[in-house]
């Protein structure tokens, strides 16, 4: 894992945070993280007897601070904040925040996060992590949708690397067909459009439309000559309102 930050760094991508579940969630690979890369990270935490963070003065691990500070009440976002060294053997410390918060499939349970950047509120701790979702949704649709795991078995790392990086092109194509097909975003240039056509039929033409169905009408059930026709036609006009005497006449010159 570190190896592949590295690497992305070095190919000149930058972040500010690094998001993970409780797989990476260790002590250790946190500290490697901000050390090493120079990231800051925001996981999720395994509630673990065996893992130990530096609170009050104590080395405890997350289900005994979470049992004896005071929760939140009411209709707030999170249950507990707080804030924490992680520690190693080595001697290496480093200053983070954990917040948790209710699990929302099990409303007695709860989850526990961690931020290296202790200057962030809860509430953007919680928002950035959430972008994840975007992450677990993409690998679901690339493994279920675009054979991620079942089209390529070499044993080959190049191999492999260029068969996802190809289903990661076609992921991005696809949603990129998407965004022009069905994104609401693409309806302000249609509004623009039809704004340009409705500048081409003004009033006065619009009304000289109307007005033409209406004299061929009139001449095909009552068989009047043009003439006839004309003088029908000026007679109207006189009993119209004068923007619309004018209107018509304009067009008509």
């Amino acid at each position: 894992m570190l190896d592949m930050l590295k690497m992305a760094i070095k190919t000149g991508h930058s972040a500010k945070y690094v998001l993970f579940d409780t797989w990476f969630s260790n002590p250790k690979d946190i500290i490697r993280i901000h050390s090493e890369c120079n990231l800051n990270t925001i996981a999720m935490i395994k509630k673990s007897s065996k893992v130990f963070y530096e609170y009050d003065g104590k080395r405890m691990n997350i289900k005994q601070i979470f049992g004896m500070c005071k929760k939140r009440r009411g209709r707030s976002k999170y249950l507990l904040s707080v804030n924490v060294n992680i520690s190693l053997k080595t001697g290496q410390t480093l200053p983070a925040k954990i917040v948790c918060v209710r699990n929302r499939n099990k409303k007695k349970d709860w989850i526990a996060f961690i931020c290296t950047d202790t200057s962030l509120s809860e509430e953007e701790i919680l928002r950035i992590y959430g972008k994840r979702w975007d992450i677990e949704v993409f690998f679901k649709t690339c493994k279920s949708m675009l054979n991620l795991s079942s089209e390529c078995h070499s044993l080959s790392y190049d191999a492999l690397t260029a068969h996802a990086s190809l289903v990661f092109i076609r992921y991005m194509l696809l949603s990129l067909q998407q965004r022009n097909n069905s994104d609401d975003r693409t309806i302000g240039e249609l509004f623009l459009l039809m704004i340009d056509e409705l500048a081409d039929i003004t009033f006065g033409h619009a009304l000289q439309l109307v007005v033409d169905v209406m004299l061929q009408m009139v001449q095909e059930r009552f068989g009047l000559s043009d003439n006839q026709l004309n003088d029908f036609m000026n007679q109207f006009i006189d009993r119209l309102p004068v923007s619309y005497q004018h209107a018509l006449r304009l067009k008509s010159s």
